[in-house]
């Protein structure tokens, strides 16, 4: 039998004490591919916003000769990998831990390879968070503690099922991942309906997936970006499969991770083995958790279009980091596509509107606006139904 136990820093401040390290896992950097899928998606969900997408499409095809492939777009999170491996251990070391972090970013591994080339860094696992499609859905997992020697061809064997899905396939790949007992295979998000393919749907594929490889998972995420009710239904879930809880930030922007494992492992090895062997986890949610989950998902936003004169070059502007194909057929910076070296005036307004609502005084009124109070006291238990 597993245990899972959740504290929450903002009501028990002591809840890091008796503990040796404290674990960042799930966390993004520019080395992130994170597709822009979700604007086709957004315009299909909301009918209303379909005439100005299509709207943006015919314009950018009839005056620069671009039609707008959304799936060969993909915009990059602000943070180099030293940037975010720094912010994260900062959070860790405020509670007077050893900091292990974990970087996972889509589909490559480049971060954590970059990394260990620096000596505060050169223990950091080889992670990633693996794209698998699964019938109509995609589910993320976190594959954290890859063996080095081997990190390049795994990243291959799932590549190529990323490409090639089958369900046998897919077992085979965990029933493998598995039996290295020093890696750590998590199903992140899992009642997230990345695709939209509606919630009955989805939550039929996600028992259905862990009745077939349930075996090989070692634990489900509790998600530090999204929200409560989610985290709380994920909680059901790892009740009725017996499964582990462990934590996971998803942090895309500048804000630490919202939650954290907490650990006597000296090493990242000797966590794998904690959670996979002695089926425990120790989940501290952080004080940034109990802000309304709409206005930290603003902020994120903000986050990812800021300006950060103060990072590489290549980082600083929300269009160096959003690519699309160019004429060839090559994905390039938005920042080098420009007909006038700036972005149009429309989308100019439109970003600063954006930004606009994550300052002062309309950042704090939208924040009352969407308390989570009553959401914030059923997750702590106070009170049911």
């Amino acid at each position: 039998m597993g245990h899972s136990t959740i504290s929450y820093l903002w009501r028990d401040k002591l809840a890091p004490q008796g503990f040796r390290s404290g674990v960042s896992l799930h966390s993004h950097t520019n080395q992130s591919h994170e597709t822009l899928d979700f604007l086709a998606n957004f315009g299909n969900q909301y009918p209303v916003m379909r005439p100005l997408l299509a709207r943006l499409e015919r314009r950018s095809e009839r005056m620069h000769g671009l039609r707008i492939d959304y799936a060969a777009s993909y915009w990059t999170p602000p943070m180099t990998p030293r940037l975010a491996f720094d912010l994260e251990s900062r959070q860790i070391e405020k509670l007077d831990l050893e900091p292990m972090v974990s970087i996972t970013d889509h589909d490559n591994i480049t971060a954590p390879m970059l990394l260990r080339t620096i000596a505060s860094a050169r223990r950091i696992p080889v992670s990633v968070e693996w794209s698998a499609p699964y019938g109509e859905q995609s589910f993320h997992l976190g594959v954290h503690n890859l063996p080095s020697a081997r990190a390049t061809e795994w990243m291959e064997t799932l590549a190529d099922y990323t490409a090639h899905p089958s369900d046998k396939r897919f077992t085979e790949i965990l029933r493998a991942l598995h039996e290295d007992a020093n890696v750590l295979v998590i199903f992140n998000h899992p009642l997230w309906d990345l695709y939209l393919i509606g919630k009955e749907k989805h939550q039929f594929l996600v028992n259905e997936f862990l009745q077939k490889n349930g075996n090989y998972l070692h634990a489900l995420e509790l998600n530090g970006l999204r929200n409560w009710d989610e985290n709380r239904a994920v909680r059901q879930l790892a009740e009725q499969w017996n499964m582990l809880l462990i934590s996971g930030g998803d942090r895309h922007g500048v804000e630490p991770n919202a939650n954290l494992n907490l650990t006597n492992a000296a090493n990242f090895t000797e966590f794998v083995h904690e959670i996979r062997r002695e089926k425990k986890s120790d989940v501290l949610f952080m004080p940034q958790y109990a802000e309304p989950w709409k206005h930290r998902l603003l902020q994120s936003t903000i986050d990812a279009i800021r300006h950060y004169p103060e990072f590489p070059q290549g980082s600083r502007t929300w269009d160096e980091r959003v690519y699309h194909p160019d004429a060839n057929g090559v994905a390039r910076p938005l920042s080098q596509l420009w007909p006038n070296g700036a972005p149009p005036r429309a989308m100019s307004v439109g970003i600063g509107l954006v930004q606009l609502m994550g300052a002062g005084l309309v950042s704090g009124g939208l924040r009352m606006a969407w308390s989570e109070s009553r959401q914030l006291r059923l997750a702590m238990g106070e009170y049911d139904g």
